[in-house]
């Protein structure tokens, strides 16, 4: 048991199991290809196998190694799921699950420690993103029925009913053609129109939406912090177990010395 721990918690097992992963996407990846399933369409099926089979053993592994704390570990689960959706047979009205194979790849956040870190600061930062998107709603809203009493009759195609509304402020928070495509036309009826629309931008493509940024960025931050703080604690109790040694060896050379005194 000892020596199994030893093997899926060291580095060179990890390297493995990641290599495994790309090699997996990329086979995945080739199977969308008709020239590569025609020449080489039962390698690709059979690499296929072999890869899941491997994931299958590693997860039987860790299993037994860690049992019970297993299920404790969400990242753990994560890859259960995942490894789980490809063990579904893809026939009938769940071939669909087919297309759901290349979620193996995303394995890789959880093997790789800097991805988890990621992951794990997004996730922290959705109740602070939660906020900034009731108000990015508001904001959205209110706009939605001003633009919709103001330009819809002369523009319902854009702003003739609230969902177009918003489906316009929308593209144009993106600024993908605001100008000549939207806002240039309805200048052309209303010349200060340009006084609604550029308060708007202001307020979600350049305030709003950078308030994720913040958000996301702090939230990661804080959890850099933690990890290093983690670190720098374990560190600690290694030197501090380090010097109990050490002390105890001096006093177990000084205990001699007396005795042979």
């Amino acid at each position: 048991m000892d020596q199994l721990r030893s093997l899926v918690e060291s580095r060179r097992f990890d390297a493995f199991i990641t290599a495994i992963i790309i090699v997996n996407a990329i086979t995945l990846g080739l199977e969308t290809s008709a020239r590569a399933v025609e020449a080489a369409g039962p390698l690709l099926t059979a690499v296929d196998r072999v890869i899941l089979g491997v994931f299958v053993l590693e997860l039987a592994a860790r299993v037994v190694v860690y049992r019970g704390a297993f299920f404790r570990d969400p990242w753990r689960i994560f890859d259960l799921v995942v490894v789980g959706f490809a063990l579904v047979p893809a026939t009938g009205n769940l071939s669909v699950l087919r297309a759901l194979r290349i979620l193996r790849v995303l394995r890789l956040v959880s093997i790789v420690p800097s991805l988890r870190r990621v992951v794990t600061g997004f996730i922290a930062a959705l109740p602070g993103m939660g906020s900034i998107m009731l108000l990015l709603a508001l904001v959205f809203y209110v706009f939605s029925v001003m633009a919709t009493k103001l330009y819809g009759p002369s523009f319902p195609e854009q702003f003739g009913t609230l969902g177009a509304s918003l489906y316009t402020l929308f593209q144009i928070m993106t600024l993908e053609g605001w100008s000549d495509g939207i806002v240039r036309p309805i200048m052309e009826v209303y010349p200060m129109a340009w006084a609604f629309f550029i308060p708007f931008i202001v307020a979600t493509s350049f305030t709003v939406l950078n308030l994720f940024i913040g958000v996301i960025v702090s939230a990661m931050e804080a959890e850099h912090e933690a990890t290093a703080a983690a670190e720098r604690n374990a560190m600690q109790d290694d030197q501090d177990a380090i010097l109990r040694e050490i002390r105890a060896l001096r006093a177990e050379v000084a205990e001699m010395r007396r005795e042979a005194i």
